[in-house]
């Protein structure tokens, strides 16, 4: 599968996913994949309606085999929420004003505090066409709801369970603008690399006839290192560049001008008189 690296540790616990009552093994599979996605493991099921194992939920998982060789099986959602502590319904549907509701932002990050500390956590997630049951809502502790649109509010399990997992391993980041690639650490070029570009760049337009002036001359050399100076190159990549020009010199004679309007951006003067 594209983007998995076994060769990394797999991230592991978190909160309980409890699926009620699902239809599909491709949901319950989907699901698994969400919660390797993002570091969850733990996958409880209730009384799923074409048993389990389920070789569909296998093939829909996409070797997210840590998460499906873990599942639990319950036969009520009492004893599937029995050993937690904290647990979270997901519902689009308006319910009375008994209990807390919650986004998934501000949901993730009391999930996170709470397991932090010690607790046992779950989120509930409910069936595909009709949900939960309000009385299902009833055992849990607190709501937690989508901000989606509200003519179109419905999401599929799976989908719903991304987005829970995505704001789990959210909330465990120190920087929420980190992620899990950075890229590479390159070293800036020293100015002598880069006055050497210069000095070559300036060279092959020389030899073309491109500086119909002195002063056109000053201005477009100012503007060529005004836009060379500005992305911070690496040594390698003024390298690539130095390679690059280099060619040009293979298909040119020295003396020989570019044609008229060729790098007409180097030298416009934007309206400034010289």
């Amino acid at each position: 599968m594209a983007g998995t690296n076994r060769k990394r540790q797999i991230i592991t616990g978190g909160p309980a996913i409890i699926l009620v009552e699902p239809q599909l093994g491709e949901n319950i599979g989907m699901v698994a994949r969400a919660m390797a996605n993002f570091g969850l493991s733990n996958l409880r099921i209730v009384n799923p309606r074409d048993g389990w194992p389920n070789d569909k939920a296998v093939s829909a998982a996409a070797h997210a085999d840590h998460v499906i060789a873990g599942v639990l099986v319950f036969d009520t959602l009492q004893a599937a929420l029995a050993d937690l502590n904290l647990v979270y319904a997901t519902t689009a549907r308006p319910r009375d004003g008994h209990k807390p509701v919650r986004g998934p932002v501000e949901a993730g990050e009391i999930l996170r505090r709470r397991e932090d500390g010690g607790e046992r956590t779950g989120i509930l997630f409910g069936r595909e066409r009709i949900g939960l049951r309000n009385w299902e809502v009833g055992l849990a502790d607190e709501i937690v709801t989508f901000p989606v649109n509200p003519a179109y509010a419905s999401l599929n399990i799976a989908q719903a369970v991304l987005l829970m997992s995505y704001e789990w391993m959210k909330s465990g980041l120190s920087n929420p603008h980190e992620t899990a690639f950075d890229k590479p650490e390159v070293e800036p070029a020293p100015k002598s690399d880069l006055h050497g570009l210069f000095a070559q760049i300036e060279e092959g337009l020389d030899a073309r006839g491109y500086f119909r002036s002195e002063t056109k001359r000053m201005k477009a050399v100012d503007n060529l290192r005004a836009v060379l100076t500005r992305p911070g190159f690496s040594t390698d990549e003024i390298n690539v560049l130095r390679g690059l020009f280099a060619s040009f010199d293979r298909f040119g004679r020295p003396g020989q001008r570019m044609p008229a309007g060729t790098g007409e951006a180097l030298d416009d003067n934007r309206g400034t008189e010289e």
